[in-house]
């Protein structure tokens, strides 16, 4: 988003609602508004979900250690999502039992019973299991753990597919009429007769202005930028950048659930379950000031995670087990909070213009479990400009493939039941991706010859060309990393093959 030169490009009409970013908040927003009935459209830079939406630590939780910092109204809110989300889409959202090894240099076990007694009862909790204490020296979730670690804890939050996540609210959005553009640059925004004219210029070059009512600033690590340097208006507000940075190992432990690791520092670092055998280990907290585009892992971070499983597990993986590893920037609402994790997850917005003026709503902060009441608050700060907006609904529709009649776990063996002959790992991938959409994707498939070349593990080309026609994936890594992650499990040869036809 850069450059303020003016773009000369086709005026493509009036829009009620402008938004500029697809993360998680922007998609969000955009689907709710264009399900109200308003018109939108959405612009991002680069891929959907490419930036902090898919580099997160992949749960809707209420944030446990958020408590110890007061959070109450977050940790509540958090907590009453979890269940909505959980329901409005439970084939990319399932439950995770969460084990807690009780290690008394950093907190006493009044204390943690006393944050998981609140964490059970202040968002109502109606789906989930309640916390409950265990002797690890007998219990299978202790097995993997070294033997001076006796005592623990176990608690629910939920698993979710992040970049998906992004991807169904968009897919939704569309299907309410919004015009959402992938690799679409905000050059400049300016108000005119009324209301903003937004400039922009996809990935080949070309240019195109629309008009909207309101414009909405969800560009995440890049919002400031956006506020000043495309629509050349001043902010009270900033927004903090924290990286976090997780690795990816062979999975190391015997059983479905996760482990959260207190470390010396106070700090927590959340180890979990990975794409059926791998597990996901993070986060760091690290105050960050480059660019946002330009985070990765560094070497201090790496040792830093591997050293806390060492203290925790028998036989914790080295550096030579890591076959992956992310980073991402938490645009965190400027608290003035000296210790990182201590700045707060919660979202703050900024509205800049008077009545009669067409508006400019900045979205500072936010966390992926609340992204959906978020959209809800943010459509109430425009009420003032849309005076017969209809009333919130995303809480009572499920999300794309979301709606399921029963369990999931009914749902995907019916599937299986309806393709025998196609491999039980692929029907499964199929219905944990797209749940009931995945029965337009397979359409009469009866055999793996019915899907098209195969590119590796479970990936063959009728997944990519429906993810091509109906989820805006272009390049290889949209298709291997964000819309699925087959990446992980191809070969560096399939890997360069699909990109060679993609590109990179």
């Amino acid at each position: 988003m850069t450059g303020t030169a003016p773009v000369a490009g086709r005026d493509h009409g009036l829009v009620d609602v402008a938004v500029i970013g697809g993360g998680i908040n922007g998609a969000g927003i955009a689907r709710d508004a264009a399900g109200r009935g308003l018109k939108v459209l959405l612009c991002e830079k680069d891929d959907f979900a490419e930036g902090t939406s898919s580099r997160s630590g992949k749960l809707v939780h209420g944030g446990l250690r958020y408590l110890e910092y007061y959070e109450f109204r977050l940790v509540r809110e958090a907590l009453i999502e979890r269940e909505v989300l959980l329901a409005s889409a439970p084939h990319i959202i399932w439950p995770l039992r969460f084990v807690l090894p009780h290690s008394p240099e950093q907190r006493p076990a009044w204390l943690i019973r006393a944050g998981l007694f609140l964490y059970d009862h202040l968002g109502g909790r109606k789906r989930l299991p309640a916390s409950r204490s265990l002797d690890l020296a007998d219990a299978p979730e202790g097995q993997a753990l070294r033997p001076e670690f006796g005592r623990g804890f176990e608690y629910s939050d939920c698993w979710v597919d992040d970049a998906r996540l992004v991807i169904l609210n968009l897919i939704d959005a569309a299907q309410n009429g919004a015009r959402v553009l992938p690799r679409t640059r905000a050059v400049r925004a300016y108000r005119a007769e009324g209301v903003w004219r937004l400039e922009m210029q996809n990935e080949q070059g070309n240019a195109e202005v629309v008009s909207a009512r309101a414009l909405v600033n969800a560009a995440g690590p890049w919002v400031q930028h956006v506020v000043q340097g495309v629509a050349g208006v001043n902010s009270t507000y900033s927004v903090r950048l924290v990286k976090g940075s997780h690795v990816v190992v062979p999975k190391f432990w015997r059983g479905a659930h996760a482990y959260l690791l207190q470390n010396d520092d106070r700090r927590v670092i959340f180890v979990n379950p990975y794409e059926d055998d791998f597990a996901l280990i993070g986060t760091t907290d690290i105050p960050y000031d480059g660019r946002p585009e330009d985070v990765a892992v560094d070497d201090a971070e790496v040792v830093y995670l591997l050293r806390i499983l060492r203290r925790y597990f028998c036989n914790a993986p080295d550096v030579r087990d890591i076959v992956h590893a992310f980073s991402g920037i938490r645009p965190l609402y400027d608290d003035n909070a000296q210790n990182p994790s201590a700045v707060t997850r919660d979202y703050v917005f900024e509205v800049d213009g008077a009545l009669g003026a067409p508006p400019l709503l900045s979205i500072f902060g936010g966390k992926i479990t609340t992204y959906r009441k978020l959209a809800e608050h943010a459509l109430e700060r425009l009420r003032p400009w849309f005076r017969n907006l209809p009333s919130a609904w995303t809480a009572r529709k499920p999300l794309p493939g979301g709606d399921i009649s029963g369990t999931f776990a009914e749902f995907a063996a019916a599937l299986a039941r309806d393709y025998p002959g196609l491999p039980l790992s692929v029907v499964l991938h199929y219905a944990r991706l797209y749940g009931t959409r995945a029965r337009g994707l397979l359409g009469g498939a009866r055999s793996c010859a019915d899907l098209g070349r195969h590119f590796g593990g479970n990936f063959y080309e009728r997944e990519a060309a429906y993810l091509r026609q109906t989820e805006w994936a272009t390049r290889a890594d949209d298709f291997l990393d964000r819309r699925t992650k087959h990446g992980l499990r191809l070969t560096p040869a399939q890997r360069a093959a699909f990109e060679a036809e993609f590109g990179k």
